[in-house]
């Protein structure tokens, strides 16, 4: 028996096989699940078609993030494929390349909002958004990158990941009395498509197997979607508020 047996999960942000979000789905199938993605705009026939790559193929559902239309529709949307959640994975992110790549004093509001609104405040618009089919026990993950540092060419992506981070907090506080759980997976850097397109990208992944005392991989996503999952299941009933990290350990050693 599979650790999501019998569970339907709400997977967002697979656009490649190379995605983390990708090997979410594909885990979370092989692990018993049924899986639904989402996707929009000229995304959406790409992720239609990287969905047939999955052990089955899954069905896309219409959501930006940024449409309170999207948002209002989304529990209607995934009623066509189930009746229910049990967990929904945020895996969405964007910040306009002028605020990243050591444009941080030069980044303009209206960026800056862009970012935080797509990366930070989507969390919570998707949790209420998804609230309607979820029961007790059932739980949000999404996935950050540490914004404990201000890492090279991050910038105000970093910032904005650290408005993520305290959104769960705050989630995981008004959920958890309707027995929705809220966590974070902090991954160090895999080179995803969204990742390489990160204006000196290679900055932050450079020297990481280095000083990870596990080592680290950065073409290898399955470490972080097996701990997507793992959340995803019953076996952390009682966890919410938490970042896990996996990162080989970097977090937790000095320079």
């Amino acid at each position: 028996m599979g650790l999501l047996e019998g569970k339907t999960i709400l997977v967002t942000g697979v656009l490649k096989d190379n995605s983390i979000a990708f090997h979410v789905a594909r885990l979370a199938q092989e692990q018993g699940a049924t899986v639904i993605l989402t996707s929009f705009g000229r995304q959406f026939r790409l992720t239609e078609v990287t969905a047939r790559r999955l052990p089955s193929p899954a069905p896309v559902v219409q959501l930006d993030v940024q449409s309170q239309e999207d948002l209002d529709g989304l529990a209607d949307a995934v009623r066509e494929h189930a009746d229910h959640l049990d967990a929904v994975v945020h895996s969405i992110g964007f910040a306009p390349k002028e605020v990243m790549g050591g444009n941080f004093l030069a980044g303009t509001w209206e960026d800056v909002a862009t970012a935080v609104h797509v990366s930070a405040f989507s969390l919570k618009a998707l949790a209420v958004a998804a609230k309607p089919l979820m029961a007790p026990g059932s739980a949000v993950v999404g996935l950050t990158f540490d914004a404990s540092f201000a890492w090279p060419v991050y910038d105000w992506m970093g910032v904005a990941k650290a408005a993520f981070e305290s959104t769960s907090r705050y989630l995981a506080r008004d959920l958890g009395p309707q027995g929705i759980r809220v966590n974070l997976v902090s991954a160090g850097p895999v080179r995803t498509t969204a990742a390489t397109s990160i204006p000196g990208f290679d900055q932050v992944e450079g020297g990481w197997d280095e000083r990870a005392p596990l080592g680290w991989d950065v073409s290898d996503a399955e470490p972080t979607a097996r701990t997507v999952v793992a959340l995803c299941s019953d076996w952390f009933p009682k966890t919410t508020a938490e970042i896990v990290h996996v990162d080989g350990g970097v977090h937790a050693m000095g320079i």
